[in-house]
């Protein structure tokens, strides 16, 4: 009999892609799409939902023929996606109210202000885990509901229905018979109690928005339903759903409390794995869901870096540095030793933990013979002190989680080179684990998948199919690392404007 295959369709910002893995984990063939991205107004963000499905498709269709395989040998497919990106369609025609926004999307500010000025982000925090930001879906939802004429009354009609992209993707293939999505999605939408697992009354009321809109919430490995046979030849049982972070935790092999990994790409997305203890951060981060599976929820801690890998992309366009990232490792690496540059990339504002979205970026500890090479270094630096930054607000809030040996997993563009992994290892003072295949996201959902389909009998069978890792050890003594960490924290405080 052939090994079980899994496909797993991973909608993101910028591309939408099909991968199929093995039960080990291998890929065995891939599809991509581009996804076009739309900018109506300054701080405006949209995609097109009916381009998303058509690039669904077509990726599916494609990984399918480069592996040789049919519908009837996919064993299931998982889904992940760009987490908080919405849409709202007519559940009778299918087409939507406006195109999706996406979560980049700034102009619910003004929402978040006002709800911010009314005394009521402790509540949302407490209820959702989250902050009042324009970011999550709830006030997106709210903005489409009192924008598009008629869109409210529709709603409290039963005539419409919302979804992020893995919901809406989900009811397109299976023909409109399912309209869920799963907990690690909900979670994000600023209108989930992450205590309860239920939508939230609260949320709800002080949006406005009508629950007849909202999914079905169900595990990370469950039964979505099957693609309508007339898509692909037969029906594929849809089994996985996972937002693309927490699928990276899974594909990660994050199961355990204390487990962490870190994605750095344009920024750089950081989860813990807290168990069944959802807890209460102190220090601002984000208290998300992390997987539920068989009923049971197992929560993370999550921070969010601005700036990462744009740092470099600056260094290399602004700087006018030549050769991409490459040519910024290069330069970087002939850096002199203890040169004292130090770069808080706060282009955007800085995030987590400090949440200053007034703060600008600087430069500190210039002297005469600074030149590129030291100012490449930093922005390298930079990237590793806003990770320890992270680790020590989720070590705060997270105590009990961290033991003896902790190691942070990473993956993403700038994971690949082995420098900026031994660099980020010595700064933070934690081994560092690089995945040796790099799709952890696809991976991630291909597991969850594989659960809800019976491939795998639990969580740690499923999560042995993770890439194998390559590890990096500090080598730094500890009072160099503290005193880089203490020069960057004074910098940090020089640019900041709240706190």
């Amino acid at each position: 009999m052939p090994e079980p295959l899994i496909l797993a369709l991973d909608q993101g910002t910028t591309s939408t892609r099909a991968i199929i893995f093995n039960t080990s984990g291998e890929p065995q063939a891939e599809a991509g799409r581009p996804l076009e991205q739309y900018y109506p107004q300054d701080g405006w963000v949209e995609h097109d939902p009916d381009h998303i499905f058509r690039a669904s498709l077509e990726v599916i269709a494609e990984a399918m023929a480069k592996a040789g395989c049919q519908a009837a040998d996919i064993t299931a497919i998982g889904v992940t996606n760009q987490r908080e990106t919405v849409v709202i369609w007519d559940k009778t025609t299918g087409v939507p109210i406006h195109k999706a926004i996406v979560w980049q999307d700034r102009r619910t500010a003004p929402t978040c202000d006002r709800l911010r000025r009314a005394g009521l982000e402790p509540l949302v925090t407490e209820t959702t885990g989250l902050l009042l930001d324009p970011y999550f879906s709830g006030t997106k939802i709210a903005w489409l509901l009192g924008n598009v004429e008629g869109a409210r009354a529709r709603a409290q009609a039963g005539d419409l229905l919302m979804g992020t992209m893995d919901t809406w993707v989900i009811w397109k293939l299976t023909g409109g018979a399912v309209h869920a999505t799963d907990a690690t999605n909900a979670s994000r939408t600023l209108l989930f109690d992450i205590r309860r697992q239920a939508w939230s009354s609260d949320m709800l009321e002080m949006l406005d928005i009508p629950s007849q809109i909202l999914p079905q919430v169900l595990d990370c490995a469950d039964d979505y339903g099957r693609t309508d046979p007339a898509l692909f030849g037969a029906a594929i049982p849809i089994r996985g759903v996972a937002g693309d972070q927490q699928a990276a935790l899974m594909g990660q092999g994050c199961i355990r409390p204390g487990e962490m990994k870190a994605t750095y790409g344009t920024g750089c997305f950081m989860l813990v794995n807290t168990g069944e203890v959802a807890p209460t951060s102190r220090a601002k981060l984000l208290t998300t869901v992390a997987a539920k599976i068989a009923g049971r929820t197992t929560y993370a801690l999550e921070g969010s870096i601005f700036i990462a890998g744009a740092a470099l992309q600056w260094v290399n366009e602004g700087l006018g540095v030549p050769g991409g990232g490459g040519g910024v490792e290069a330069l970087a690496r002939a850096a002199r030793p203890d040169h004292g540059v130090i770069m808080v990339p706060a282009f955007t504002g800085l995030g987590a933990p400090w949440w200053d979205a007034d703060a600008r970026g600087a430069l500190f500890g210039m002297t005469r013979d600074t030149g590129l090479a030291e100012i490449a270094e930093a922005a390298f630096d930079a990237c590793a002190l806003q990770t320890r930054d992270l680790i020590e607000a989720m070590r705060a809030d997270a105590s009990e989680a961290f033991g003896e040996g902790v190691e942070l997993r990473i993956d993403g563009g700038m994971s690949r080179s082995s420098w900026f992994s031994q660099r980020l290892a010595d700064l933070t003072g934690v081994a560092v684990g690089r995945a040796t295949y790099q799709e952890t996201t696809a991976l991630g959902a291909a597991l969850f998948a594989g659960l809800g389909a019976g491939v795998f009998g639990d969580v740690t069978e499923a999560a042995a199919g993770r890439p194998a890792v390559e590890r990096f050890q500090p080598s730094t003594d500890g009072h160099r690392r503290e005193t880089a960490y203490a020069h960057w924290l004074d910098a940090v405080a020089r640019v900041r404007t709240q706190g």
